[in-house]
């Protein structure tokens, strides 16, 4: 009993002073699919980072397809998207397209807001396999 106290003590001094080992930062995607909710889900990730104290904090990817892409087309997107992609893209956010999606709507990558890269096993399938990599998922 008395070992189980003095493990927690000093656990709980070396957080106190800082001296655990600093944990890497969390690997997260995000998933968006409908046009309406692109802006959303970039403020979302800005806010994300924001909150665990900077980009060096948490590596995010963007995984976007269908309908979305709408909202990330070069011609037709707001200002609001295109600052938001390119604050994030400068952060080091890793921004994907779905490769099905882009032959579907007939959109090449030229057509979309610049840091996109093409996903050519598609959106899902992407997104499930950083889910096995052991990124969090985050559909907001």
């Amino acid at each position: 009993m008395h070992a189980t106290r003095l493990t927690f003590a000093l656990l709980s001094a070396s957080i106190a002073t800082g001296t655990l080992a600093e944990e890497a930062p969390l690997d997260v995607v995000y998933h968006v699919s409908e046009t309406d909710k692109v802006a959303f889900v970039l403020n979302n990730m800005q806010n994300h980072i924001d909150g665990v104290g900077g980009p060096d904090q948490v590596n995010l990817v963007l995984v976007a397809h269908g309908p979305a892409i709408r909202a990330l087309d070069e011609i037709e997107t707001t200002d609001r998207i295109r600052d938001a992609i390119e604050r994030l893209r400068a952060q080091g956010v890793a921004l994907e397209i779905c490769g099905n999606t882009l032959e579907g709507y007939g959109y090449g990558l030229e057509d979309l807001v610049q840091g996109f890269s093409i996903v050519e096993q598609g959106g899902v399938t992407r997104i499930a396999e950083l889910q096995s990599r052991g990124y969090v998922y985050l559909r907001p």
